[in-house]
């Protein structure tokens, strides 16, 4: 049975990490794409128009794999957690199945006509068709959003005899106060993975040497808008979110935090240490006292309570891992802003350009948004365990009986080797567009 948990889990964080790397890039990219349309209908200069057919080809390869990868998702549903979509079907089947039926129609339906149908339906009719995209893409991240908001804070159900799931109020689905805090909190995570994007391209034909118009186009760009974003991912979003933990979760909060031990007079934010399960401790911590009552209650004195103060079930499963995802996850978000407010520093000081070690590290630094936002996924998920259903349906609970843990081990391993090519192929499809420019004719 311990096998069975490990491998359905294994298999499913293994898909959901790989598929959630193209969905985050998408819904800040769909919001790019209509800003520099939106720019071209304003001033009429062409390069805004190129911009925004460039960055749609990024998107177009993007939303593909993102699709490849989600369908497996949904049958997994099916087949390695039959019992948890028995219980709960009757109320996350209805955001998921409205994910797939208007969100990813709408997105796929207008993504076509806006690659293939500017010269037919015109520059305003092109607009509202990418418009439409992001409409889409944003609505899908609500609608899934929706779903994992009642896993972690279930609200407006009934739980029959035979225990299965009944929603009385639909409402309430997004009425629930985790949703609307985590979705914009998810919403600004992924504009900051697709400024980091183009600000790397941009960088990229600055240091290159080649498209040099469209490479200060898209650096200017990317940093308003990775500035804004990376402010809001902290506060309020983040903030709100923390809150929230703690609110509900708290449990997890006290995990995700380090606090082992409950303090009297207000509790100390940490910002480095080891988690010691052994000992129950913080090895070589270094923190700020108080701190973290302030942020959470505004109060410097309000007490937080530990992990000592709950039962071994109503912990995290995993408290190193959420521990260091946490921690991952807003070291790297103070990064990111510091990276910003010095990129904007030197471009009003007009030496961004010319200023080679930060265009650099612009162009590598691509990477670390997509780890800071599938460590947030798994604060997110790590600090529900062990529950599918936050303090109703336990992970155990959940699993399908005849799958066997043999099964599971070898498609897992076959979702490995297939999506490590999928991943090359999608590599290579992304650096051609971008070597090849937005200049490039058809």
């Amino acid at each position: 049975m311990e096998d069975m948990i490990l491998y359905d889990r294994l298999q499913f964080a293994f898909t959901i990490t790989f598929h959630y790397i193209f969905p985050q890039l998408t819904m800040g990219l769909s919001l790019l794409i209509v800003y520099f349309k939106w720019k071209y209908l304003k001033t009429q200069t062409e390069k805004y128009n190129k911009a925004a057919k460039f960055l749609m080809k990024i998107f177009a390869v993007n939303f593909t794999m993102g699709v490849v990868t989600g369908i497996p998702m949904e049958f997994q549903f099916g087949t390695n957690w039959a019992k948890f979509s028995e219980l709960t079907g009757n109320i996350i089947g209805q955001t998921l199945a409205m994910e797939g039926l208007f969100s990813f129609f709408l997105e796929s339906s207008f993504l076509a006509l806006f690659i293939f149908g500017e010269k037919l339906m015109g520059q305003k009719l092109h607009f509202l068709t990418g418009f439409l995209v992001f409409l889409g893409s944003w609505a899908s991240g609500l609608l899934i959003l929706a779903t994992n908001a009642w896993m972690q804070h279930p609200v407006g159900y009934e739980i029959l005899e035979n225990g299965k799931f009944v929603l009385n109020h639909f409402g309430e689905l997004f009425s629930n106060p985790w949703l609307i805090p985590a979705f914009l909190h998810n919403q600004m995570a992924s504009l900051v993975t697709s400024s980091f994007l183009i600000i790397s391209i941009g960088a990229f034909y600055i240091l290159s040497k080649k498209n040099i118009e469209y490479g200060k186009l898209f650096l200017k760009t990317g940093i308003v808008f990775g500035l804004t974003s990376s402010f809001l991912v902290a506060f309020p979003t983040g903030d709100w979110n923390a809150k929230n933990v703690a609110k509900y979760q708290p449990a997890s909060f006290a995990a995700m935090e380090g606090i082992f031990e409950t303090e009297h007079g207000g509790a100390e934010i940490v910002l480095v240490g080891q988690p010691n399960m052994l000992e129950k401790k913080l090895d070589n911590k270094l923190s700020i006292p108080n701190v973290l009552s302030i942020l959470t209650y505004q109060s410097w004195n309000k007490q937080i309570p530990g992990m000592d103060q709950f039962t071994e079930d109503e912990l995290p499963t995993n408290i190193p891992g959420l521990y260091y995802s946490y921690h991952i996850m807003v070291g790297l978000g103070t990064i990111f802003i510091g990276l910003m407010v010095l990129a904007a520093f030197l471009w009003w000081r007009k030496k961004l350009f010319e200023y080679r070690p930060l265009l650099w590290a612009l162009m590598f630094a691509v990477p670390f948004p997509f780890i800071a936002n599938l460590t947030g996924w798994y604060v997110a998920e790590l600090g529900r365990q062990p529950y599918l259903v936050y303090g109703l349906l336990k992970t155990v609970d959940g699993i399908s009986p005849t799958v066997s843990s043999g099964n599971s081990l070898f498609t897992l391993l076959g979702f490995v080797g297939l999506y490590i090519l999928l991943g090359l192929l999608f590599l290579l499809l992304v650096g051609k567009i971008i070597n090849e420019g937005p200049t490039k004719k058809h």
